[in-house]
């Protein structure tokens, strides 16, 4: 089952998908979203979904780094809610805790990008991330 993973933040959001097999995640894009104005993105979410065949969702759960619950959490299951309700395809929510900060030190160390190229791509790769954590720990239960 091919799945979405993103990173929902508070202007964009990441966006990645996986391999048919559910074994890669590969970053797709960033889609602009303006939460005061109620507007989340869902169009292009939609368009991408059609596109890419997927059939569920991950979403980045942005926990504080004592497991508490961030100000951000709230944020993230209502974008959660908004997919279901749109998409009555399954939300799955994934500790995203350093992926952000994980990609943009990948991106330095690996790529040595640019501040301003950073900046383009981050939330994309972020969403790789979230993705691929959940593939890895969901292949782990299964093949249990």
């Amino acid at each position: 089952m091919k799945l979405m993973g993103l990173d929902v933040g508070s202007r964009t959001v990441g966006v990645a998908v996986s391999d048919a097999f559910g074994w890669t995640a590969q970053g797709v894009e960033i889609v602009r979203i303006n939460e005061d104005e109620d507007e989340f993105g869902l169009d292009r979410i939609e368009e991408l979904v059609k596109a890419h065949g997927t059939q569920g969702f991950v979403l980045g759960l942005p926990k504080n780094m004592n497991n508490t619950l961030g100000p951000r959490v709230a944020a993230s299951q209502h974008y959660g809610d908004l997919l279901t309700e749109r998409f009555h395809q399954p939300v799955d929510f994934v500790d995203e805790r350093l992926t952000t900060v994980e990609a943009e030190r990948m991106l330095v160390e690996q790529a040595d990008t640019s501040r301003k190229k950073r900046k383009q791509v981050i939330d994309k790769l972020a969403a790789a991330l979230i993705l691929q954590n959940y593939l890895d720990a969901h292949g782990k239960l299964t093949q249990a």
